[in-house]
């Protein structure tokens, strides 16, 4: 992922505005799974895992939910489908399975990211972003959403959660 520079971003939600979008993701997420007992959270490499890593740990909080944490990782860089892994195995058959990822652009990572759950009989599949901006070209929605955002195509939205010191979401 590309950095923005301080002189050329704006920043459109504070650390502390991150994380009440955050928590608000939990208590919807826990509002429609309320009868599991389980529920897993599978977060896409770097800032999306962060996230993944945030909403567990406000689930935990919230709920009496088993809440699992694992990492998708894969090249979203390459134009084909890369193969995707688990950071460590984990029974997804007949669970709820959250993906979390910072922004949903295109939807082409979040349409990757599914991929491996599609070869499973899944209870429920759902998508969580921190921010979503609306250019879709891949039938992909997002079921809990922080912040939706209209941008141009040409403008880049950043979250960064990984760096207490930068933390919060950023426009170039």
């Amino acid at each position: 992922m590309t950095e923005i520079s301080t002189e050329s971003r704006r920043q459109i939600l504070s650390s502390h505005q991150t994380n009440q979008k955050i928590r608000r993701i939990a208590f919807e997420i826990y509002e429609q799974n309320f009868e599991e007992k389980s529920i897993i959270i599978a977060g896409i490499a770097g800032e999306g895992y962060a996230f993944a890593q945030r909403l567990t740990a406000e689930l935990s909080a919230i709920s009496p939910l088993d809440v699992q944490l694992i990492e998708l990782r894969f090249d979203k860089n390459i134009h084909h489908q890369s193969l995707i892994h688990f950071d460590r195995d984990t029974e997804v058959e007949g669970k709820v399975v959250v993906v979390a990822d910072d922004v949903l652009n295109t939807g082409r990572t979040l349409a990757f990211a599914l991929e491996p759950f599609l070869k499973v009989r899944m209870k429920k599949v759902q998508v969580a972003v921190v921010v979503d901006r609306s250019h879709h070209l891949f039938p992909v929605h997002a079921d809990y959403v922080g912040y939706a955002l209209s941008t141009t195509i040409s403008e880049h939205v950043q979250v960064i959660l990984s760096d207490s010191a930068k933390e919060g979401v950023y426009l170039k």
